[in-house]
């Protein structure tokens, strides 16, 4: 998966991250890693620009649920430990809305997974980048 990388100046810092591909079992630690390295370099507000995203797995929703994590300054959930992962993605739907990573132009069949499954409840999904950026 090409992770696209840069950072804006919003009235804070903002990394974008934009991932091209599909986000599931073969790519998501890939994600998850790139957050953690923006995270390492001091990125504290994360947008995720999912429009080049045609397809996200369960794995796809850890990683989502890990960068939240990561974020909050909480060490992500071990995807090895696997029903754990989804326990904590059931804690953080029940949390309310995240702070500090939003979710941009995610593709139809992307926004359907992250209904169906409760995501929009704890993530901020927009279809405009200057309005995510002044969300931060």
């Amino acid at each position: 998966m090409d992770i696209r990388v840069s950072q804006v100046q919003a009235r804070v810092p903002v990394w974008v991250l934009q991932p091209h591909g599909e986000l599931d079992a073969s790519t998501y630690q890939a994600l998850i890693a790139e957050a953690q390295g923006a995270y390492d370099q001091g990125a504290r507000d994360i947008l995720l620009d999912l429009s080049d995203v045609p397809y996200i797995s369960s794995s796809g929703l850890v990683a989502l649920q890990s960068i939240a994590a990561l974020l909050r300054g909480e060490g992500p959930p071990n995807p090895e430990e696997g029903w754990g992962a989804f326990r904590a993605i059931d804690r953080d739907r029940d949390a309310g809305i995240q702070p500090h990573l939003r979710l941009l132009n995610s593709q139809p069949r992307v926004d359907r997974v992250l209904e169906m499954v409760g995501f929009k409840r704890f993530l901020a999904v927009y279809t405009d980048q200057d309005e995510a950026l002044a969300s931060f």
